[in-house]
C-alpha cells in the first residue's frame, strides 16, 4: 500500500446544544501511514474521542462534520473521503475495513449473547461463512488474542469473563474481519498495570504480524511512550503539537506538552522529582478564550496570545501551535 491510510484534513465538527451551536473540532489535521501507530493524546474534553468518532460515522445526532476531510485508503488502493460516504456504504467499512475498540467492554458487549455468537455476528455481517466455519474462525481469533481455554469460553458470556478477558475479546471482534485501520480508544484504562502492560503487548504483536495502522487515543503519556510512532497533542479541540514519539518525549515545545509531561509519573524520571499538575481545567465548548485556548492556564502567555494561532513548522515533522514555544530538552525523558 503506498500513501497514508489516514489523511484527516481540517476537521471540524460541531455540536447542537440548548439552541445553539458549538464547536467541538477546530481545523484537525493529521496522518497515519500503514503499519504506524499514532497517538492522539491529551486530557478529557480535548476532542480525542470526537475525532474518532467522526472518523466512524457514528456522532451523535445533535453532531455534524461541519468541514474538512476524512481520507481514507481502502485495501484495494481507493480513497473515500469519509465525510461524504453514505451511511449503506460506511456500514460496509465498520468492522470490516475500519474497526475500534473501546474503552469500556461492558459497554458494548451484549449481556444476553455468548462471546462467540457476538463475535460470529460480525463475521456473518462482512463474510458469507457458514456456521461450521465462522465458529471455527471466532476459535481462532480467541487463541490469537491468547485467551486461556478458548474451545471452553466460545459459549461463556460477557459477565462470566474478568476485565482483561473482556478487553481480549473486544480485541478479538474489532480484529476478526482483518481491518486496516484499527481505532483504540482508551483501551486499557479501566484495566490494573500488570492486564494494561499484557493487552499493549498483545496489541503490539497483532499489529506486526497483520500489518494495521493503530490510532491509539489515551491521556496517559506512558501510554504513548510504549505504544506510538507519531503523537498529535490534542487541547480543546485543536491539535496543538505534532511530532515523533522520540522527538516529542526528548524535545516538547507547547507548554501544554511541558505541562502533560511533568504531571503524570513517567519511565526514567529521577527519583524524589515532584509531579506539578497543570492548574485550571479545558475550557468549555460554548465559552472558549480569544487566541490560544490554553493561554489562561499558561505561565507564558502573554498579549500576543490573544490573538489566533496555528500549527507552525519547528522541523523534521515537529510542528507546534504557540507564539511562545519551549526549546530545551529534556534531559530525563
Amino acid at each position: 500500500m503506498t500513501g497514508p491510510v489516514l489523511d484527516v484534513s481540517n476537521l471540524q465538527v460541531t455540536f447542537r446544544a440548548r439552541g445553539r451551536s458549538v464547536t467541538a473540532l477546530r481545523d484537525v489535521s493529521f496522518t497515519l501511514h500503514p503499519g504506524k501507530t499514532l497517538a492522539l493524546v491529551g486530557e478529557s474534553g480535548s476532542g480525542k474521542s470526537v475525532s474518532s468518532l467522526a472518523i466512524m460515522g457514528l456522532l451523535p445526532k445533535n453532531g455534524a462534520v461541519a468541514g474538512g476531510e476524512i481520507r481514507y485508503r481502502r485495501p484495494d488502493g481507493k480513497v473515500s473521503d469519509l465525510t461524504t460516504l453514505p451511511e449503506r456504504e460506511m456500514r460496509k467499512l465498520r468492522g470490516s475495513s475500519i474497526a475500534m475498540i473501546f474503552q469500556e467492554p461492558m459497554s458494548l458487549l451484549n449481556p444476553l449473547f455468548t462471546i462467540g455468537d457476538q463475535i460470529g455476528e460480525m463475521l456473518l455481517l462482512h463474510d458469507p461463512l457458514d456456521a461450521q466455519a465462522r465458529r471455527k474462525r471466532v476459535l481462532e481469533m480467541l487463541e490469537l488474542v491468547e485467551i486461556p481455554a478458548a474451545a471452553s469460553r466460545l459459549d461463556n458470556y460477557p459477565h462470566e469473563l474478568s476485565g482483561g478477558m473482556r478487553q481480549r475479546v473486544m480485541i478479538a471482534l474489532a480484529l476478526v474481519c482483518n481491518p486496516t485501520l484499527l481505532i483504540a480508544d482508551e483501551p486499557t484504562t479501566a484495566l490494573d498495570v500488570t492486564i494494561q502492560a499484557q493487552i499493549l503487548d498483545l496489541m503490539r504483536r497483532l499489529q506486526k504480524e497483520m500489518g494495521m495502522s493503530i490510532l491509539f487515543i489515551t491521556h496517559d503519556m506512558g501510554v504513548v511512550a510504549e505504544v506510538a510512532d507519531d503523537v498529535a497533542v490534542m487541547y480543546a479541540g485543536a491539535i496543538v503539537e505534532q511530532a515523533a514519539v522520540d522527538t516529542l518525549f526528548a524535545r516538547p515545545s507547547h507548554p501544554y506538552t511541558r505541562g502533560l509531561l511533568g504531571s503524570i509519573p513517567m519511565p526514567g524520571r529521577p527519583e524524589g522529582e515532584r509531579l506539578v499538575p497543570i492548574p485550571g481545567t479545558v475550557p468549555p465548548l460554548h465559552a472558549m478564550p480569544p487566541g490560544c485556548a490554553f493561554a489562561p492556564r499558561c505561565k507564558r502567555a502573554d498579549h500576543a496570545c490573544e490573538h489566533p494561532v496555528t500549527l507552525s513548522e519547528l522541523g523534521q515533522g515537529h510542528r507546534i501551535a504557540c507564539f511562545h514555544p519551549v526549546s530545551q530538552e529534556v534531559e530525563h525523558v
